[in-house]
């Protein structure tokens, strides 16, 4: 019965599967990934439909039927969950960064299901609850690449409107010589968020250690600086 949402989105992604995009898709990914190949504006609709549906259910029941969908592993369904998690935002209490920490470690495998749930649902549990950053912090030294990938991605928009910079210094610091592609991306692109109202200051942090930081993540953190502080960044 609780799980009975689930069922039915996954039942409209295997109704609107297509294999050859599952195929397509594929290319988006550097590691082995399961898609139906539904579109993402039909996964929109289907995620709308379930929406309405969640709204006489209580905030436990309705995460019973974001971890039944993550855990078919799929990457439409890994995408619905957090989208009706977020429905539930007016009732997050702290403990429920214990829930969204148990799916990062146990079910998000790419870095779309990584950001989709971070960038808008983990973030705003951040925002209600300001000290679990200190959770954030400890996230970067997880073994998992999505796990320290969270912690970074979690903070782009509050980066974006300004807020947080000194933990997201402390946070890239964290990060800044993981060997991890995707992970450098995380935190550069975090960076770039920061710059968009902290120009200077991000621009001071990537000099102070751009000797150091792997070259992905510098190149994504400086994307949105001035034409003459990306060259003194990309000078060595």
């Amino acid at each position: 019965m609780m799980i009975k949402i689930a069922e039915e989105v996954r039942k409209e992604l295997v109704k609107n599967a297509d294999k050859k995009a599952a195929e397509t898709g594929q290319r988006f990914f550097k590691e082995k990934v399961k898609l139906y190949g539904v579109k993402s504006k039909t996964c929109g609709e289907i995620a709308k439909r379930a929406i309405k549906q969640i709204s006489g259910l209580s905030k436990k029941e309705v995460f019973e039927n974001c971890e039944e969908l993550y855990k078919s592993g799929y990457c439409e369904e890994g995408w619905i969950a957090p989208n009706l998690a977020y429905e539930k935002r007016e009732e997050f209490e702290e403990k429920d960064v214990d829930v969204f920490e148990k799916w990062i470690v146990n079910y998000v495998d790419d870095w779309a299901k990584c950001d989709t749930l971070c960038n808008h649902t983990v973030a705003t549990l951040i925002d209600k609850f300001p000290k679990l950053i200190e959770v954030l912090k400890r996230w970067t030294e997880s073994p998992k690449r999505f796990v320290k990938r969270a912690a970074a991605v979690t903070l782009i928009i509050p980066a974006r409107e300004g807020r947080y910079l000194r933990d997201i210094f402390e946070i890239a610091d964290k990060l800044l010589m993981d060997p991890d592609d995707l992970v450098q991306k995380g935190y550069g692109w975090m960076l770039k968020a920061a710059s968009q109202s902290h120009q200077k200051e991000v621009f001071d942090y990537v000099i102070k250690n751009k000797a150091i930081m792997p070259r992905t993540a510098l190149r994504y953190a400086i994307e949105k600086l001035p034409v003459e502080m990306k060259k003194k960044c990309m000078e060595r």
